[in-house]
């Protein structure tokens, strides 16, 4: 089975989740995602048709160690 090209990594204690894509034969860090919001941002950017869609799709994203669409308040309450 092929794995999911984009992952949402496990909670950060600072907050939020770094999520990464995989193109061109290795791993691209998009940044952080402190939101359902913030993820499809960068979805959009990646031209994913219908991101908002996908946020539940396992082909599509990959949740890494941590419930999906789990997104921890930063310490500073961001």
């Amino acid at each position: 089975m092929r794995r999911a090209p984009i992952v949402v990594h496990r909670p950060s204690a600072a907050g939020g989740r770094r999520v990464t894509v995989h193109r061109r034969g290795r791993d691209e860090i998009l940044g952080t995602a402190y939101s359902d919001h913030d993820l499809v941002v960068f979805l959009e950017a990646l031209g994913v048709p219908d991101p908002d869609g996908v946020l539940s799709d396992p082909k599509w994203l990959e949740w890494r160690d941590g419930p999906d669409r789990l997104w921890p308040t930063p310490p500073d309450g961001r």
